[in-house]
C-alpha cells in the first residue's frame, strides 16, 4: 500500500475544497449577516490541514493502483464531511452537536437531502447557500473536479477516477482523463446555469433560483425553505424542477453523446433511457389515478400536478416535496419503493440504478423462456449488444450486497429504538440518497438519536459510493501489503 501517495492526494483535495468557502463569504458580505468569519476560519483550517498532509510527500510521483484509489475516495469523503462541519459548528445562528453537523454535511456531499434542521427559513443566507453548494459539489463528485487539476500537480489518477465514479460511466468520453473530467463538469455547469435561469424566470428570487438549481441538478433535494418546493406553490416552478430532475437523472455520458453528435435520437436508442422514461410514465399515471380514486384531490389537474411531481422527485431520488405526501395513505410507501430503482447509471442520482434493474428483469425473462424451451439459446442484449456473463454476475452480486446492507442497517436502526416504519423508510431514504422518509423522519431527522444519525451517515456514504467501494475497503484482503 502506497500510503504516501494517499496522504499527498488527500492533502491536495482538501486544499482544493478549502477555496469552496469563498462563495459563502461573498454571499454573507452581500446580505451583511456577519457569518463570514466562520467560513474564513473553516477555509484557513482546511487549507492548513491539506497543506500539512501534502508537504511531506509533495515530491512523490507514483501511479495509483486500485487499492490506493479506493482508500483515497472513501477516506476523502469521510474527511471532507468532517471538515465541512466547521461552519455548522461555529455559526451563532443555530446550535448543532457534532453528530448533527456531520450528518448534515454528509447528507449534503452525498446528495442525500436528509436534514436535522427544522427552521430553515430562519437561517442566514450564507448558511443556506453553503448547504446547497455542498450538494452541488457532491453531485458530480469533487474528486472528478480535482482530476482536472491533479495531473498538473504530479498525480495521475485513473484508479482514483474508477474508484469514485460508481455514479459515472466507466468509459472515458475523451482520450485523456483530465479532458473527461472537464467535459463532465462543462455539462454539469451548463445544466446548473440553465436551471437557475429557468427558476428565476418562473418566479423565484435570484438567491432561491441559484440555491435550488444546485440541489436540482445534483439530485440532492436540499431547499432553502422548510416546505421545499411547496413553499412557492407555483406550477411554473414545479415544472422547471420536474424538467431538470428528469435530465439530471439521465447518464451524463449520454448527454455528451447527444451533444457531440448533435442528434436527439441517441437518447431513444439507449435501452436504459427508454426504461427510465417508461417507468416514470407508469409511476406518474399510477400515482395520479390513485390520488383521484382515493379522493385526495377532486380535480384530475391537481392529482396529476402533485402525483407527477412527486413521482419524478422520488424515482430520481431528488427528494423535493411540493406537498405533504405522507398524508396520501399507502401511496408514499409505493413511491418509496420506486426510489430503490433510482435514476440512470452515470447520473447524479442514487438507488440501484435503472440499468441494473433492467438487466435483472431481462435475466428473469430469460430463465422463464429457458424453463419453457430448455434447449434454446437466448442472449440478453443491451443497446443491441449481448451482455456477458461476468456483467450479469456483477449485477446480481451488487444486488445481493445491497439487500444485505439494507437489512443490517434497518435492524441496527430498530435496535436504537426507532419503529419499523421509521427504520425502513430512513434506511431506504438514505442508502438510496433520497432524503425524506416516513414516520418520525418525514419532516427532518433532528429528533432521532445520535447513534441512529451515525448509522444513517454511514448508509449515505454506502449509497453514494454504491456499496462495492466500501465493502472492498472492509475486506481483510484489501489490507494485505
Amino acid at each position: 500500500m502506497q500510503l504516501n501517495i494517499v496522504f499527498k492526494t488527500i492533502g491536495l483535495l482538501l486544499m482544493v475544497f478549502s477555496f469552496t468557502q469563498l462563495p459563502p463569504i461573498l454571499v454573507d458580505v452581500i446580505y451583511g449577516q456577519q457569518q463570514y468569519p466562520f467560513f474564513l476560519i473553516a477555509m484557513l483550517f482546511t487549507l492548513s490541514a491539506g497543506l500539512g498532509l501534502w508537504l511531506p510527500f509533495r515530491k512523490v510521483k507514483r501511479d495509483f493502483r486500485i487499492r490506493e484509489g479506493i482508500l483515497v475516495v472513501v477516506s476523502f469523503w469521510l474527511v471532507l464531511s468532517l471538515f465541512a462541519t466547521i461552519p455548522f459548528l461555529l455559526t451563532n445562528s443555530m446550535e448543532m452537536s457534532f453528530s448533527d453537523a456531520f450528518f448534515e454535511s454528509m447528507s449534503g456531499l452525498s446528495t442525500t437531502g436528509s436534514t436535522v434542521i427544522s427552521k430553515l427559513d430562519e437561517l442566514p443566507k450564507s448558511i443556506l447557500y453553503y448547504r446547497q453548494q455542498l450538494q452541488w459539489l457532491g453531485g458530480m463528485g469533487i474528486i472528478v473536479l480535482a482530476l482536472a487539476i491533479l495531473p498538473m500537480l504530479g498525480v495521475r489518477g485513473m484508479e482514483l477516477y474508477h474508484a469514485e465514479s460508481s455514479g459515472i460511466s466507466k468509459e472515458r468520453l475523451t482520450p485523456k482523463l483530465t479532458q473527461t473530467a472537464k467535459v463532465l463538469w462543462f455539462i454539469y455547469i451548463g445544466f446548473t446555469v440553465a436551471c437557475a435561469l429557468a427558476y428565476y424566470l418562473a418566479g423565484m428570487d435570484i438567491f432561491d433560483a441559484i440555491g435550488h438549481s444546485y440541489s436540482t441538478v445534483a439530485i440532492g433535494g436540499f431547499s432553502t425553505h422548510n416546505a421545499s418546493i411547496g413553499y412557492f406553490n407555483s406550477i411554473a416552478i414545479e415544472a422547471v424542477a420536474v424538467i431538470f430532475m428528469f435530465f439530471a437523472g439521465i447518464n451524463f455520458s449520454l448527454h455528451f453523446l447527444v451533444w457531440r453528435k448533435n442528434h436527439i435520437n441517441n437518447y431513444y436508442q439507449d435501452s436504459e433511457f427508454r426504461a427510465y422514461v417508461g417507468f416514470l410514465i407508469f409511476l406518474s399515471v399510477a400515482s395520479t389515478l390513485y390520488l383521484m380514486n382515493t379522493g385526495q384531490y377532486q380535480s384530475i389537474e391537481d392529482a396529476f400536478r402533485y402525483g407527477f411531481f412527486q413521482s419524478v422527485s422520488m424515482i430520481t431520488t431528488t427528494g423535493f416535496t411540493s406537498t405533504n405526501f405522507s398524508l396520501w395513505t399507502t401511496l408514499p410507501v409505493f413511491l418509496l419503493f420506486a426510489s430503490f430503482i433510482g435514476a440512470c447509471v452515470g447520473s447524479t442520482g442514487g438507488g440501484i440504478k435503472v440499468v441494473r434493474v433492467l438487466l435483472m428483469f431481462k435475466l428473469a425473462v430469460k430463465e422463464i423462456k429457458k424453463f419453457i424451451h430448455p434447449n434454446a439459446q437466448i442472449n440478453i442484449k443491451l443497446n443491441k449488444r449481448s451482455v456477458g456473463g461476468d456483467t450479469l454476475v456483477s449485477v446480481w452480486g451488487f444486488f445481493a450486497l445491497y439487500v444485505m446492507s439494507f437489512t443490517v442497517i434497518m435492524i441496527a436502526l430498530m435496535l436504537t429504538g426507532l419503529d419499523q416504519v421509521t427504520s425502513f423508510s430512513a434506511t431506504a431514504a438514505n442508502i438510496n440518497n433520497l432524503g425524506p422518509g416516513l414516520g418520525d423522519v418525514f419532516a427532518h431527522y433532528g429528533n432521532i438519536s445520535d447513534t441512529a444519525k451515525w448509522i444513517l451517515s454511514f448508509s449515505m456514504l454506502l449509497g453514494r459510493l454504491e456499496i462495492l467501494t466500501i465493502i472492498a475497503l472492509l475486506h481483510k484482503s484489501f489490507w494485505r501489503f
